[in-house]
């Protein structure tokens, strides 16, 4: 039996980026109610708002001191209430960003912690000894150097797996969870329709804390092996679903990194004794380097995509459930990374042939703002133009620290890579600061904001936005999206300009047909008689052949 979220499309709003209502060069609240009409236009079912919460913003919002109130540059929770009442009143549910692997250091909780061993909030997070004059073990922070900070006031370290401003909860404390879960009952009790999980497989550490494998030469280990999918992370899953989730209709992501098919089965099995599904990164790391990871020029190989993707659809069906994306707030544009940006024509086919490759696969997919207008990777080209800790921090450490490349390289992979590719803000017309603001923003506008916009998207029949408006309208309508089986057309597994594959239930067949290439095409698949085209990206049918970055999907 279809779930009532399965198939529903989430859109993802970055609330500092999106429309900033009172121009102080920072989006807000208000200014994302101001545009709901157009979310409705679109036709999303879902409003994922990344972390609204008081915070410092170290991390963009992701560093939490009150979970329990707004961030002053986002509004009131007055504001948020009204927000969450007009998106309901629209029929648009909201999915609150749930951030509980770690905490800010300023949030009450480990100011407390820190105060004193004895404190009795001292193991609400990680603190341990050092060894030898050094930190506990040798684990590298996510946004380079250790990940143990030293506090000179209880000699003890604490653990942050991200900036030393994040320390990590410590999930074995049981006072801990409880205090999670009641804030979470708290927020459903304010109406909210779900949780996307941050890092949520990151919260049960191995207690030993071992050291993790290192390569000669480098001063600490990647954690992840270590600290993705800990010893105790399904019960502690389960015990949150069992105190939170269970028979509430709410629906739930958890942000994955490193889960594997078999573990997926266990996080978004269809028992829902856990979450409802994941969001995995296989596909994001195959355009990155062995030695370099994604500060790269490299592109994706289709065999590469479709080997994933099928990989995914095929071990989840009908025992997991998926999500569908190829942006977010942490990845770079998908038309600059996968497609084709180099001109208006390319990148509007080959945006399209994207969303059209994900879009009709299993799963429930996530719009990033902005991707259904085609924005682009801002390629900004100085490093001052540069926001995101975690690409300030790779730039000095590459550059400065092991002089691996040089500058004018390491400036080109931040334009193909940055964070900050996804967080410029949204380009809502051809105004000063693309109608996100009368102000300059906190984050340089894309300078291509008077091409690519929201208001000439809306005034072209057949742009990318009406594009996106008919895959959701086709998903709700057509129950084999959702329930189909998945399969690569035979004869298909290693073209690497070509991508076939079929959704199929016992009433409906659909082939869907991808050029994943800059050039002309023939091909020998098999278009039945009584097809018919749902969707394509060209205006006409050319039988035998797929044009640069042709998408046709045929229902029959």
């Amino acid at each position: 039996m279809t779930k009532w979220w399965q198939n529903k499309v989430i859109y993802q709003v970055y609330p500092s980026s999106f429309q900033d209502s009172n121009n102080d060069g920072i989006g807000d609240l208000n200014g994302i109610t101001s545009r709901l009409d157009y979310l409705h236009k679109l036709g999303i079912d879902i409003l994922w708002l990344s972390p609204i919460y008081e915070s410092p913003q170290v991390d963009n919002g992701y560093d939490i001191s009150n979970y329990r109130a707004i961030n002053p540059d986002y509004g009131t929770m007055e504001d948020f209430d009204k927000l969450q009442k007009k998106a309901h009143s629209l029929g648009i549910k909201i999915m609150m960003d749930l951030v509980v692997n770690h905490t800010s250091d300023q949030h009450e909780l480990f100011k407390e912690s820190k105060s004193s061993k004895d404190n009795k909030y001292r193991d609400f997070y990680i603190w341990r000894d050092g060894k030898n004059g050094k930190e506990p073990n040798n684990w590298e922070s996510f946004f380079t150097g250790s990940a143990w900070k030293y506090d000179k006031e209880t000699d003890q370290y604490y653990l942050h797996l991200f900036a030393p401003e994040q320390p990590d909860l410590n999930w074995e404390n049981p006072k801990v969870r409880e205090s999670v879960y009641d804030m979470m009952n708290w927020w459903v009790s304010k109406g909210v329709d779900g949780f996307r999980m941050d890092v949520i497989n990151y919260i049960s550490k191995p207690q030993s804390l071992p050291d993790g494998k290192k390569a000669e030469g480098v001063k600490y280990a990647n954690p992840e092996p270590l600290v993705a999918n800990g010893p105790r992370i399904h019960e502690f899953l389960q015990e949150m679903n069992k105190n939170v989730l269970h028979g509430k209709n709410l629906v739930t992501v958890g942000e994955t990194p490193a889960v594997t098919t078999d573990e997926a089965l266990k996080y978004a099995n269809l028992d829902d004794s856990e979450l409802n599904m994941v969001f995995q990164f296989e596909h994001m790391g195959l355009d990155t380097d062995p030695v370099m990871g994604r500060w790269t020029d490299g592109k994706a190989k289709l065999s590469d995509l479709r080997a994933n993707f099928s990989k995914w659809q095929e071990k989840l069906h009908g025992k997991a459930w998926n999500s569908l994306y190829w942006n977010n707030h942490d990845q770079p544009r998908v038309v600059s990374r996968f497609g084709n940006d180099s001109n208006e024509e390319k990148r509007v086919l080959s945006a399209k042939m994207l969303a059209t490759m994900l879009h009709f696969q299993q799963g429930t997919p996530f719009i990033f703002q902005g991707e259904e207008i085609g924005m682009t990777n801002a390629y900004f080209d100085k490093l001052e133009d540069y926001v995101d800790l975690d690409s300030i921090n790779a730039y000095h450490q590459i550059v400065d620290e092991e002089h691996k490349i040089d500058s004018k390289t390491m400036l080109k992979y931040l334009g193909l890579h940055s964070r900050d590719n996804a967080r410029t803000p949204m380009q809502w017309n051809s105004s000063e600061y693309a109608g996100f603001s009368k102000k300059q923003p906190w984050e340089k506008v894309n300078s291509n904001y008077k091409e690519i916009n929201v208001e000439k998207a809306l005034a072209d029949k057949n742009s990318i936005f009406y594009y996106y408006q008919k895959l959701i309208k086709l998903r709700h309508e057509l129950p084999v999206i959702t329930d189909g089986e998945y399969a690569v057309v035979p004869g298909n597994e290693k073209d690497e300009n070509i991508f076939a594959y079929t959704r199929k239930d016992k009433d409906t067949t659909l082939l869907i047909l991808l050029n994943y290439a800059d050039k002309t095409l023939q091909h020998k698949y098999k278009i039945p008689s009584d097809s018919e085209i749902i969707i394509s990206n060209y205006s006409d049918e050319e039988k035998g052949i797929l044009r640069p970055y042709e998408a046709k999907v045929y229902k029959y």
